[in-house]
């Protein structure tokens, strides 16, 4: 955890981003680590977390991180928590809450909000275009022999 933290003040000093830094440790040492660059690239999803598990998974030489620990200096927000659910850790830690993030002028807590309201009701219009062969591809998928299943 120390070095996620040291890690968002990294982000912070550096002007990469927002103040957050994650860690991927397996087997008691780190396998991938990042820290917020989402103002210095321009990628909004240039978040701690989601720069860990890329650098993790490149470094492992896997799409997954079954056996790995995630240490995150805040609450990872709705996307981030998105990823690592598909990362597959055997655990996540954290430090800081969301709630702290909303006191340091964050959105994290407004996104959850956001999710949890029926898609009429949320403040960036979500809407279903249905395309006849939308399910074309998984399809194709599902009758694959040879797929990788993740």
């Amino acid at each position: 955890m120390k070095r996620a933290c040291e890690l968002a003040s990294r982000a912070v000093t550096e002007g990469a981003g927002g103040p957050f830094g994650a860690v991927v440790v397996k087997e008691s040492k780190i396998v991938g680590e990042g820290y917020n660059r989402v103002t210095s690239m321009n990628d909004p999803t240039a978040h701690a977390e989601i720069l860990a598990i890329r650098d993790a998974c490149k470094n492992l030489n896997s799409f997954q991180l079954s056996g790995c620990e995630i240490y995150s200096s805040c609450e990872p927000c709705p996307m981030c928590m998105g990823a690592i659910y598909w990362a597959r850790p055997d655990r996540l830690y954290f430090s800081a809450s969301r709630y702290d993030a909303a006191q340091a002028g964050f959105d994290d807590e407004f996104i959850y909000g956001e999710l949890a309201l029926p898609e009429q009701k949320r403040s960036i219009p979500v809407i279903r275009v249905p395309c006849p062969d939308s399910d074309e591809a998984f399809s194709f998928w599902k009758n694959k022999e040879n797929k990788i299943e993740y």
